[in-house]
């Protein structure tokens, strides 16, 4: 079991604790101006009964620099190797009056800023902030692109530390995913799973999905399980920050919410715990009814539409289609909705005439394929949805090859 949401629970011990637009890092400007609330939350979620705590340390390293300024709000200037060490220092307390040093383990959270191209020296030099007391673990939270100039990097570099190193993202069965379940991009293919399958050869200790609503789990576990035999995690997001503070979206109580953790435990879920707006009360409820259970092989019965997307907007009436003399549909056409990222190559007219070649003649039908050049994959796409038995695109742009898996998948 980890603990739940470190940040909704100080905004309602401290409700005048600064001014929010200050910053996102005010949660840890309380490892100085409020030692005892930050250790009395730890306190709470051990009560509750989870197995790891993390640290107060999610906005280190966010936007705000800490690493080159003064951290906002403090007395004094304070270095952010300082801040690490303060955050370890007393959730380390925590465990030790709780008396289970020995069966919780410490987790120094990192925000997904950790990740950026501009922290990777930063991110070299934590050891030495774990010099005198070194965590057992850390945890890098609501990561959500793969970069693969930049993400493989930066877990090389955390692994070099010595320490375990857990990763979590922000995604669904549908791609990358907002806080309030909002999808960005549309679904990757299997790049995600190719990832996680990566993650596990360079030696992550384990991988999880965060601060998403509960609705948006079912699926991802036994999906990841495809890729990876890494132990996999869950800990959603039951409320989002706003500039007034810490809200919820839904009125979900602690049996509620253990319940739902049992369906994420029957779907292979070896780490449960909670992100914006868990309290302890739930941490405890799902505790309680996990207790005797052991990670099972469930898996969905199919997957989940786009139209769950609580932002996206009643489609209108599908329009009556058109069809040529031989019965075929004109309109609207089978070709889903094309995404081209920045930077990939953007279909021209003559794209348009090899692809009406493709569609009038149904080209490619019963016949392996092979598309050079493929962009973001719309002559991929069409020569599959031509019934062909195999289709291969090739690319010298990766990024042209994952916008071509995303557009196909």
């Amino acid at each position: 079991m980890l603990d739940g949401a470190m940040g909704t629970e100080l905004d309602a011990a401290l409700p005048t604790q600064g001014s929010h637009d200050e910053g996102r890092i005010w949660g840890t400007r309380a490892l100085y101006d409020a030692p005892q609330a930050v250790m009395e939350v730890h306190r709470r979620y051990l009560d509750a009964g989870c197995d790891v705590v993390t640290t107060n340390t999610w906005g280190l390293l966010g936007d705000l620099g800490l690493e080159n300024q003064e951290l906002v709000g403090a007395a004094r200037p304070l270095h952010w190797m300082d801040a690490a060490r303060r955050g370890i220092q007393l959730a380390r307390e925590a465990i030790d009056e709780h008396g289970r040093r020995d069966d919780v383990a410490l987790a120094f959270s990192l925000g997904a800023a950790a990740f950026d191209p501009d922290r990777q020296e930063t991110l070299s030099l934590l050891v030495r902030a774990f010099a005198d007391d070194r965590p057992d673990l850390v945890l890098v939270e609501t990561l959500s692109l793969i970069r693969e100039d930049v993400t493989f990097a930066a877990v090389e570099t955390l692994l070099a530390t010595g320490i375990p190193v857990w990763l979590s993202f922000r995604r669904c069965r549908l791609g990358v995913c907002g806080v309030h379940g909002q999808h960005w991009g549309g679904p990757e293919g299997d790049i995600f799973g190719r990832a996680a399958h990566r993650f596990e050869q360079m030696g992550v200790g384990a991988l999880l999905i965060n601060c998403l609503p509960p609705d948006h789990v079912p699926g991802m576990v036994s999906w990841l399980r495809d890729f990876t035999d890494l132990p996999l995690g869950v800990y959603p997001n039951l409320g989002y920050f706003t500039q007034a503070g810490w809200r919820s979206d839904a009125d979900v109580g602690p049996e509620e919410f253990a319940t739902t953790a049992l369906g994420w435990r029957e779907e292979g879920a070896q780490i449960i715990g909670g992100c914006c707006g868990v309290a302890p009360g739930h941490i405890a409820a799902a505790h309680a009814a996990l207790s005797d259970t052991k990670p099972g092989p469930r898996r969905p019965a199919a997957m989940p539409s786009a139209s769950s997307d609580p932002l996206t907007l009643a489609a209108p009436a599908r329009p009556p289609s058109w069809r040529n003399d031989e019965g075929r549909v004109l309109y609207p056409l089978e070709l889903p909705e094309i995404v081209c990222e920045p930077g990939v190559f953007v279909p021209t007219q003559g794209s348009f005439l090899v692809w009406k070649q493709l569609f009038k003649h149904h080209v490619g039908e019963g016949k392996r394929c092979l598309d050079i050049g493929c962009g973001a994959g719309i002559l991929t796409v069409q020569l599959a949805i031509n019934d062909a038995s195999h289709v291969h695109a090739i690319d010298l742009d990766k990024a042209a090859v994952a916008n071509t898996l995303a557009n196909a998948f």
